[in-house]
């Protein structure tokens, strides 16, 4: 799988991005402490649920979180530019995601809050 993160969502409801300008499908800028490293984001990132590296290549990694219930495997890309972190996760099947990506990307910025990894907008 290529790097996404500069991609914009499509039309179903199963992706969020910061790149994203559309109401439904954006999220808040990452807007990172100075000094935060890819590894220690991945550390954080690999607590959420059902969580493991996938790739990992320079300033990008790619996280597949595995849902629960069903097993579906849905796809959270980031990517270090400067002081923002590119945050884009989106589900592979389905048409609906009913919220689970938004949820996930939210709980990411609240773990790397509480590690003191963000500076406030």
């Amino acid at each position: 799988m290529t790097d996404r993160t500069n991609t914009l969502c499509g039309d179903k409801p199963n992706c969020v991005s910061t790149q994203e300008n559309r109401e439904k499908f954006t999220l808040a800028p990452f807007i990172l402490r100075p000094g935060v490293t890819l590894e220690q984001i991945e550390r954080v990132a690999l607590t959420l649920p059902g969580a493991k590296t996938a790739d990992k290549d320079g300033p990008y990694l790619r996280i597949e979180c595995t849902t629960r219930i069903l097993r579906f495997v849905d796809d959270l890309e980031l990517k270090l530019t400067d002081d923002h972190l590119l945050v884009r996760s989106e589900s592979r099947v389905g048409y609906s995601d009913f919220g689970v990506n938004r949820r996930r990307a939210e709980s990411l910025r609240e773990k790397l809050a509480e590690a003191g990894m963000l500076r406030q907008p």
